[in-house]
């Protein structure tokens, strides 16, 4: 299936196309973040390519005090 990315220019248009998807039963997703990013995240996510960082204490989690 495809995935389907809109670009709306406004607070009005995000309510309206959500408005038509929920009426026609069609799951939204929305993210602030690029899709390319996402998608290089979720890759990386897959490889076991990523190091989790504690957001207390950043440069303990990159071994870098």
């Amino acid at each position: 299936m495809e995935t389907l990315i809109m670009h709306p220019q406004n607070k009005e248009q995000v309510q309206a196309l959500k408005a038509i998807a929920k009426a026609w039963k069609i799951s939204v997703e929305t993210s602030r973040y690029d899709p390319a990013f996402v998608a290089m995240v979720k890759k990386a996510e897959k490889r076991g390519n990523y190091k989790e960082l504690d957001p207390n204490d950043i440069w303990g989690s990159l071994n870098s005090k």
